[in-house]
């Protein structure tokens, strides 16, 4: 069950694996192999940095006022770096920087970035113009400290920085550029380094926001994100398996891993994600076993997301933010898969919890119209891989159907896959390309926007999709139940499908007659699916 990127450096049978007896390890969750294993490597002398939390800074400390993840309390603990040699800061040169909603997108931005060796007082600067960038801001550093895992992979020291902007003005672009001492970003030297961005605006207005899963580091991703990138989106919802630094996606330490992808991706990445809010959530892939008993120790440290979910110092990927009159909430489906285990549970239930509260804050909420959910792992798929999760569907798909969500968007199947209107379980009305669906009426469409880069997936049918339509009445499939097993399905819901690397846009259109029109381009730029969400005014 392996799922390797295309351009991933290593494979799991490049890369010798560690520690757990495989039997083993299927009987223990990601916490123990945690405590397993990091018991083990210090009895080997592998880590030299100790164990501390995830606040550890080799820089300057927390900003006042930051909304960042760390500003919530301890942290899961990360593997620290050990003394890094001094560099001369005028030879470091900033990357991978990429940006994030703050939990009020129009007053919040999050700034982050890499460098390849620590360096002092870094910050960003920010202003109006892009030659008065009079407003500097500390930068908070997480340094992450993976161990030699192997005598092929070395033991890697990374530095990540996170600026919390706050008190912005809704619908404003501003300019920035991130520094530290020797590399300032006002210096004209670097005028080609500044970035833009812009707040959501303080009223509703139409707007575009694209989606996809599943990227890795690749030619095919790289081409996705400069499409996108000229549909000029407000921002951008990857629905996890970022960058398979972990090609294996058991989340287990006997995964295959290897932290130096993680500069590749960034590095591929910022070329949208440094203009674009980039929100991401967690796939099986982003469970790294490495770092804090339930792996999102790698991703508090690489990202800074909206800090307003159940517990953000744990399940970083679980948040909400609004844009405009569109509500969009994150999930992390690790913790109710069937299929993959390793952090089923990890919540107590207490995500779904607040997830049913948070859709009805939001439903309840003036001047949003639409609800849109995104997360990895299918609730309602055919592919021959993954297929649909039962778990999903059993704890999650009443709670959509309940507060009426508008459009649920997952990765995980590496394939483009939409369906009809789903209700019950069941296709509730027919939805061809180009036609329309109301969640209140007709049901809730499902689109998978796995193909973002990774190595490509099947269907066990044709593909059908705009000018190849080959419209099948069934499609015979199946879904993950809870002991593990695989239940057959007949889905009468597939209405379209493309093995091709894609990704969604969205445009979304206010007024007295709301609607999203959802486009999916593939690589090549060729329509392959459109059709329209629609939210009948309530008399």
């Amino acid at each position: 069950m392996a799922d390797f990127s295309r351009g991933t450096p290593r494979t799991s049978s490049d890369v010798p694996r560690v520690g757990i007896p495989e039997r083993l390890a299927r009987r223990m969750t990601m916490a123990e192999q945690h405590e397993y294993l990091r018991a083990k490597l210090s009895r080997r002398g592998v880590l030299r940095g100790g164990v501390a939390g995830a606040g550890t800074v080799a820089g300057a400390g927390l900003l006042t006022g930051s909304a960042s993840a760390v500003e919530a309390g301890p942290q899961p603990p990360l593997l620290t770096a050990p003394a890094s040699r001094k560099v001369d800061g005028s030879l470091v040169a900033p990357f991978g920087r990429h940006l994030a909603f703050g939990a009020d997108p129009r007053t919040r931005m999050r700034i982050s970035w890499q460098v390849p060796f620590a360096v002092k007082a870094p910050y960003v600067r920010i202003g109006l113009q892009p030659w008065d960038l009079s407003r500097k801001i500390e930068a908070e550093v997480r340094s992450l400290h993976t161990p030699a895992l192997s005598d092929k992979l070395p033991a890697v020291d990374q530095y990540y920085l996170h600026a919390a902007l706050d008190g912005l003005r809704p619908g404003v672009t501003y300019y920035y550029g991130v520094g530290h001492d020797g590399f300032d970003p006002a210096d004209p030297r670097h005028f080609s380094a500044l970035g833009t961005f812009r707040t959501a605006p303080e009223e509703a207005e139409s707007f575009v926001f694209t989606a996809f899963g599943d990227q890795g580091v690749s030619y095919d991703a790289l081409a996705n994100d400069q499409l996108l990138l000229g549909q000029n989106p407000a921002f951008h919802l990857h629905a996890g398996d970022l960058c398979y630094a972990d090609t294996t996606g058991h989340g287990q330490k006997t995964d295959a891993f290897d932290a130096r992808v993680w500069d590749s991706f960034l590095a591929q990445t910022a070329s949208v994600a440094a203009s674009v809010p980039w929100m991401v959530t967690t796939g099986n892939h982003d469970m790294e076993a490495w770092y804090s008993p339930d792996g999102y120790g790698g991703q508090l440290a690489r990202w800074s997301l909206p800090d307003n979910g159940p517990d953000p110092r744990k399940a970083p990927g679980v948040y909400s933010f609004t844009y405009a009159n569109v509500g969009i909430v994150a999930l992390d489906a690790n913790d109710v898969s069937y299929e993959i285990t390793a952090n089923t549970g990890y919540t107590g239930g207490e995500q779904t919890r607040w997830l049913d509260r948070r859709l009805g804050q939001l439903r309840a909420q003036p001047g949003i119209d639409f609800i849109v959910v995104f997360f990895h792992h299918c609730a309602f798929s055919t592919t021959s891989a993954h297929a649909s999760d039962g778990g999903v569907r059993d704890a999650w798909v009443p709670l959509f159907e309940k507060h009426q969500v508008d459009l649920v968007i997952n990765g995980h199947n590496h394939v483009y896959e939409r369906t009809d209107a789903i209700r019950g379980g069941r296709a509730a009305k027919r939805v061809p390309i180009g036609g329309s669906a109301d969640a209140v009426r007709d049901g809730i469409v499902y689109a998978t926007a796995g193909g973002a880069g990774a190595r490509l997936y099947r269907f066990p049918v044709p593909d059908s999709y705009e000018g190849h339509v080959k419209d099948l009445d069934e499609v015979k499939t199946f879904h993950w139940a809870k002991d593990g097993s695989k239940n057959e399905d007949t889905a009468e819901w597939s209405r379209v499908r493309y093995t091709g690397f894609s990704f969604l846009a969205v445009e979304v259109r206010p007024g007295p007659s709301p609607k999203l029109k959802v486009t999916t381009l593939a690589e090549s730029g060729e329509r392959v699916d459109h059709f329209e969400v629609v939210r009948t005014p309530q008399k």
